[in-house]
């Protein structure tokens, strides 16, 4: 076997050295275990027994043992080394770098719509805890089912006699029919007015103020003659 001197090949010693001596510790204390009594060993199979008294051990092959030590990476050094940090911090904490603080006792009082919401809560708990049931009077349950009237049932009868109808409609019964699209034009004499129509609205439009001719006004206001007044006289 070959022997590593760890302090020389890796600065990790200090981690590693402890590990070990661990583990050879929790080792020994496995070793110094009292043995345990031939009554108390597992049984062992009779066919397994002479299985392992014939066996020949120039089958065994010779093989050189291969000691691997892996080694920790960076980032698990980095962690440990957090890991130590933290714990040291809070062993080694200094107490008297606390400072003193008051501790501030708020107590908010209601607003007057919380208390008489309280109130209002605690009445009714009151009315329902103390609520006599003796001033409760004695009622008889009387159960009703009234029956449709006459024009509800013709009703229903109706609907669902429409509802039959439809579902059960047969199509056999329909005949074909040809839709004839109809276009009528209007007749001349509709044509006739919905030009004089149309020639009349644009003469409005259209009409050209400046061709009216300037007039004067005459008022009239003529006198009832003799015979008028004397038929008037005698009416």
């Amino acid at each position: 076997m070959h022997k590593y001197n760890l302090e020389q090949r890796t600065p990790l010693a200090g981690i590693l050295l402890p590990m070990i001596a661990d583990f050879a510790r929790s080792l020994t204390m496995a070793c110094s275990v009292d043995a345990p009594s031939l009554k108390d060993l597992p049984k062992v199979a009779t066919d397994l027994k002479s299985q392992l008294e014939g066996f020949n051990q120039s089958c065994l092959r010779d093989v050189d043992t291969n000691e691997k030590i892996v080694l920790p990476s960076a980032e698990d050094v980095a962690q440990e080394k957090q890991h130590n940090a933290l714990l040291q911090g809070v062993e080694q904490f200094q107490t008297s770098s606390l400072r003193k603080t008051e501790t501030v006792e708020k107590i908010v009082l209601p607003n007057a719509l919380d208390v008489a919401a309280e109130k209002t809560q605690k009445s009714l708990f009151d009315g329902i805890e103390k609520f006599d049931a003796t001033r409760l009077k004695h009622t008889e349950t009387q159960e009703k089912n009234p029956l449709p009237d006459k024009d509800v049932v013709a009703a229903e009868k109706q609907h669902q006699n429409l509802l039959d109808g439809v579902e059960h409609f047969d199509k056999s019964q329909m005949k074909h029919t040809t839709t004839e699209e109809k276009n009528p034009l209007p007749p001349i004499e509709a044509i006739e007015a919905e030009k004089e129509k149309n020639k009349f609205l644009n003469g409005i439009e259209n009409f050209d103020p400046t061709k009216l001719k300037h007039t004067e006004t005459c008022e009239k206001n003529p006198l009832p003659t003799k015979d008028v007044i004397e038929q008037e006289k005698t009416a």
